[in-house]
C-alpha cells in the first residue's frame, strides 16, 4: 500500500472516530482536529474557551505536533499550565495542499502515539 493511500485511509478512519465522539453527524475539518489536539494538550477539557484562547490552542497543537519534525521544541509550562514553545527551524515555504498533507500526517501519527488507530 503506499504511503499517500495508507495517510488517506488512517486520515479519514481518524475522522470518523473523532466526528463520532465529538461532532453531531458532521465530519470535524482539520481545524477542528487541531483545536481538539490543543485541548487535549493543554488537560483543561471540560472548560469554555475564550475566542483568543481558541486560536491559542490552535497555536499549542501545531507546535505538538510538528514538534517529531523538528520545527518546535517544548520549552516550558506558565504560571496556568499552558505548554510553551520555541521555533528551532522555520517552516519551508509550502502551497496550501503541502500544508494540509503535512498536518494531517503530523495528525495521523499523533494519534497513532495514542493508539486511537492503526
Amino acid at each position: 500500500m503506499s504511503r499517500d493511500t495508507q495517510l488517506k485511509e488512517r486520515w479519514e478512519k481518524l475522522v470518523d472516530i473523532l466526528s463520532n465522539q465529538f461532532s453531531q453527524g458532521e465530519d470535524l475539518d482539520l481545524d477542528a482536529i487541531i483545536y481538539l489536539i490543543g485541548v487535549q494538550e493543554l488537560g483543561k477539557v471540560h472548560r469554555e474557551f475564550k475566542k483568543d484562547e481558541k486560536l491559542n490552542l490552535m497555536h499549542i497543537a501545531i507546535c505538538r505536533l510538528l514538534e517529531p519534525y523538528g520545527y518546535y521544541e517544548f520549552e516550558f509550562f506558565d504560571d496556568e499550565g499552558w505548554p510553551h514553545y520555541k521555533v528551532k527551524e522555520e517552516l519551508p515555504p509550502l502551497k496550501a495542499g503541502e500544508q494540509s498533507v503535512l498536518m494531517k500526517e503530523a495528525i495521523v501519527n499523533y494519534f497513532l502515539e495514542r493508539q486511537l488507530i492503526e
